[in-house]
């Protein structure tokens, strides 16, 4: 199936649902485990029916659902629609989507020389090359964060770990506000795709979101 841009994603996909870097998570407040469990048995379903395969997080206080179609290397048509119904299905039990506490987190390594290195964390992780990518591993079971190899120059200063952080644009400036506030400094030149930010002692990481540069 074809990919859909950031911008057919977010015109198409429910309220509630973010494009978190080719992922589309939601999360149902839910009052107890039989609740979410008949959400999730409900989405189990639906899934079922539509040969898709969702990642579904059951805790006591929330359902987490993420879609993406990884046989096309990020999000189609079919997730969107799967969106739509897994939304339509909670609203039976009185459940909505809410977008405002979900993020996925990714980590960076910036190394000059990736090759070299990433068959070394590929082993020490027990991870897997994404398909495609050449500078990205990924836990196959998919319960820890990927990790990526950013290119860098070997002379050059660097920080060696750093976090990605994606979001919904929607808690980009909460975010920002609150690491302000704790001492941080922000660097919005590459905004609205991703926001640098750096700790009091220069360590940086990124606030990303589906949005491109202008």
């Amino acid at each position: 199936m074809t990919t859909l841009t950031g911008q057919q994603v977010d015109g198409a996909a429910p309220t509630g649902w973010a494009n978190l870097g080719g992922v589309l998570v939601t999360r149902f407040a839910t009052p107890d485990f039989a609740t979410g469990l008949a959400l999730v048995d409900a989405i189990g379903a639906l899934a079922d029916e539509a040969d898709h395969h969702p990642d579904v997080d059951l805790r006591y206080t929330h359902v987490d659902v993420a879609l993406t179609s990884h046989d096309a290397g990020g999000l189609t048509a079919r997730d969107v629609d799967l969106a739509r119904r897994v939304t339509e299905a909670a609203a039976t039990q009185g459940l909505s989507p809410d977008d405002a506490g979900v993020s996925r987190v990714e980590l960076a390594l910036d190394s000059p020389d990736h090759a070299r290195v990433q068959p070394f964390w590929r082993s020490f992780l027990a991870y897997e090359p994404r398909q495609g990518f050449d500078d990205e591993v990924r836990d196959p079971a998919g319960a820890q964060p990927p990790v990526w190899f950013q290119r860098s120059g070997s002379d050059e200063p660097r920080q060696r770990w750093h976090l990605d952080v994606w979001v919904p644009p929607s808690q980009v400036q909460p975010r920002i506000d609150a690491a302000v506030a704790a001492g941080g400094t922000v660097d919005d030149s590459t905004a609205p795709s991703f926001w640098v930010l750096t700790d009091p002692e220069g360590n940086r990481s990124c606030l990303c979101t589906w949005q491109d540069r202008d």
